[in-house]
Order: C-alpha cells, then structure tokens, then sequence
C-alpha cells in the first residue's frame, strides 16, 4: 500500500503529514541560507582566516536594525602592522 493510498485510508494523517513537509522543507532552505553566509568555514586548509574578506559594510545578520559600521583607526593601524 503506498503512502497516498494511506493517506486516503487515514484522513486524521494528513494535516500531520503536511506539517512535517512544511516543517523539513523549511529547515532544509535555512540550513543552505546558513551555509551561504560569509562567516561560515567549510574548507579551513584552503582558506584559514575567512574573516579578513567578510565586507563590513554587508550585513551579515538574517534582520539588521539601524547599523551602522565607522573603521577604527587604531584597529586599521594594528591589522596593517600586524601583516
């Protein structure tokens, strides 16, 4: 017997079925949007400070509320010595 054919068998699993599908497919599509993110480091041989290329001025927050991002000038002097 096949899953439509219990579903039409069992009409109280469908709500439950549909739920699950929403619920999976959502989590599914947050996992890869978490994965595209910038701060994110899959491969840590090829690429070992993934930090340095995240762009400030990009929020990288799912929500940002009135952000804004000035450079330190006493951070700008010790990253430039520090190389």
């Amino acid at each position: 017997m096949g899953v439509f054919q219990t579903l039409m068998k069992r009409k109280e699993l469908i709500p439950l079925v549909v739920i699950t599908a929403v619920a999976a497919g959502g989590a599914s599509s947050f996992a890869l949007y978490a994965l595209q993110k910038t701060d994110v480091i899959l491969d840590r041989k090829r690429n070992p400070e993934p930090w340095e290329t995240v762009d400030p001025t990009v929020p990288t927050k799912l929500i940002t509320i009135n952000q804004q991002w000035k450079p330190i000038e006493e951070l700008q002097k010790v990253r430039k010595a520090s190389r």
